[in-house]
Formats: structure tokens, C-alpha cells, sequence
């Protein structure tokens, strides 16, 4: 007889262990709070892989670009300063192509600020076409060079054209843009740092469970104790638990979350914005997604195997 019993309990694994801690799968609340933090962790992760893969996407098409307005009342001067300055500056040996923007172009973008236009590179607030409320609009020249842009290839352009384009204005593109860089790096850190927290959470709440699902089989467990279980053999019964609720609520958090973020991403991509579309996600990006619910279940059998052990030494 003291065989058997030994023998039954030795291995302390598989179905007949796990009935020493009864839970309905999917019944109880643990799954459930798993599934919710896997899916606002997918969320907030694939927030913040989307803010990073826009910034560098941004910066590298803005890197090598810089702008040339010609701020100039007078349309007949304004032109013929853009026309000398797209000549100097196709002679620049940094410049590897320039364009100039049409004035309809312009007009366009400028449309639903301030009205309708009223000439070439005018616009009116009102949308009449008036002398009195039209404003110019600066002729810009969008410039490409062949590597980043530098303050000294910045001084040597507007040098070059100084002469002949007193009204023009020279920018690097990126200079532009960087306060909303720093603006989406706050979010892509603030992203990240949700992730952890959710991280944590998650522990905390398999911390909880351990200790209920503990406290509720105190009495089981010394019975095993003095049937001659070990701690490691006990917490392997609740590791054993705790990895199933992990593994079904991490797929269905994983399945909640992926369905938000695809119709985020549908809901985005209907902007038609350039920048917008350099924040899609990559290959690599839905690998770390999908690794989510795994890292989670690591956490949870760790932090159970952990919240058992040290309870067992203090409770027997």
C-alpha cells in the first residue's frame, strides 16, 4: 500500500494531479484577466512599433531634404527669384535634385485654410478674389541632396543664391518636423513603458491566484506533505494550472488584440497620408506581436512556481 501511494504521488503530473487544484478552464476569472492584459499589451506594443517605424522612416526621407521658399509680395519678382535660384542651386555639388512646387499645387494644400484662390500664388481668406485679402504664398523649391543635410551644405546654398534670390528662405525639412519627432519618440517610450506595466500587472494578478488557489488547498496540501510530496512536486501542480489559464487567455487576448490593431490600421490608412503610411507595421513587428502571449505564459508559470515555493517554506 505505501508503494502505491508513493508511486501515485511521485510524479505529481498530468491529469490526476491537476484534479488536486479543481478549476473549470475559461470558467474562472484568471483566464479572463489574462486574455484582457495580453490584449491591451498587443495594443500598446504594436503602438509603439508603429511610432518607431514611422519616426524612422520620416527622418530618413527628411534627412536629405531641405526647402527654398522665395517670400516675395510681388508674383513677377517671385518667380524670377525661384527661377534663378533653381538654377545656382543645380549647380550646387550636394544637391542631387530639386523641384519646384506648382503654384496650383500649393493652392491646393492651402484650400481649406484659407479659401479658394484668387491668382497665381494667391490665396483669400474669404474666397473672394480681392487684392485687399490676398495673401501671397511663397514659391517653394523642394530640394534633395545627395547625402544628409549639414549646416555648412545650409550656409553654402544661401550663399550661392544670395545675390540673385535676396527673398529666398533655406531650411533643412527635418528641422521642421522636430518637434513632433520628439512628440512621437514621448509616445513610443510611453508605449513601451505601458507594455511594462502591463507586464507587471499580469504578475501581480498570477501572484494573486497562486496565493488563493494556495489558501483554498491548504488542507490537500498537507495531506501530500505527509504523504511525502515535496514542495517542488506541489508547485509543479499549480505551474501545471496556471499554464493552461496562460496559454487559453493569451489566445484569446492575442485574437482580441490583433483584431483591434488590424482595424486601427484600416482606420489610419483611410487618412491617404504619407507620413501616416510610414508607420505600418513590418514582418518582424507581427513576430514580436505574436510572441506577446508566449513571454506571457513564461511570467505566469515563473511567478506562480516563485509565489508557491516561498509560501510552502513559511506554511509547513
Amino acid at each position: 500500500m505505501s508503494r502505491r501511494v508513493a508511486r501515485g504521488f511521485s510524479p505529481f503530473r498530468g491529469e490526476r494531479a491537476s484534479r488536486l487544484v479543481p478549476q473549470a478552464r475559461m470558467g474562472g476569472p484568471m483566464p479572463w484577466v489574462i486574455a484582457i492584459m495580453v490584449a491591451l499589451t498587443v495594443i500598446a506594443a504594436a503602438g509603439g512599433l508603429a511610432m518607431h517605424n514611422l519616426a524612422v522612416t520620416a527622418q530618413s526621407e527628411l534627412s536629405g531634404g531641405a526647402t527654398v521658399q522665395i517670400v516675395e509680395a510681388s508674383p513677377t519678382e517671385r518667380n524670377r527669384q525661384a527661377q534663378a535660384a533653381e538654377i545656382l542651386l543645380a549647380q550646387h555639388p550636394a544637391v542631387a535634385s530639386l523641384r519646384r512646387v506648382p503654384d496650383a499645387e500649393l493652392e491646393q494644400l492651402l484650400e481649406p485654410w484659407l479659401g479658394t484662390g484668387s491668382g497665381p500664388g494667391l490665396s483669400t481668406v474669404s474666397g473672394a478674389a480681392s487684392d485687399t485679402d490676398a495673401i501671397p504664398v511663397p514659391a517653394l523649391i523642394d530640394v534633395r541632396l545627395r547625402s544628409a543635410v549639414t549646416p555648412g551644405d545650409l550656409d553654402s546654398m544661401r550663399r550661392l543664391v544670395a545675390e540673385q534670390a535676396p527673398a529666398a528662405r533655406i531650411d533643412a525639412q527635418s528641422s521642421w518636423l522636430r518637434p513632433v519627432f520628439s512628440a512621437i519618440s514621448s509616445l513610443q517610450w510611453l508605449a513601451f513603458a505601458l507594455v511594462m506595466l502591463l507586464g507587471l500587472t499580469s504578475g501581480a494578478a498570477v501572484w494573486l491566484a497562486s496565493r488563493s488557489a494556495l489558501g483554498a488547498n491548504r488542507d490537500t496540501i498537507e495531506v501530500v506533505h505527509l504523504l511525502g510530496g515535496t514542495d517542488s512536486q506541489i508547485a509543479r501542480i499549480f505551474q501545471r494550472s496556471i499554464a493552461l489559464d496562460a496559454t487559453l487567455g493569451g489566445t484569446v487576448g492575442l485574437l482580441m488584440g490583433l483584431a483591434a490593431v488590424l482595424l486601427l490600421g484600416r482606420q489610419f490608412a483611410g487618412l491617404d497620408s504619407g507620413m501616416v503610411a510610414g508607420g505600418g507595421l513590418t514582418g518582424f513587428d507581427w513576430l514580436v506581436l505574436a510572441a506577446i502571449p508566449m513571454v506571457g505564459i513564461v511570467i505566469a508559470v515563473l511567478t506562480a512556481r516563485l509565489t508557491v515555493m516561498l509560501a510552502l517554506r513559511r506554511m509547513l
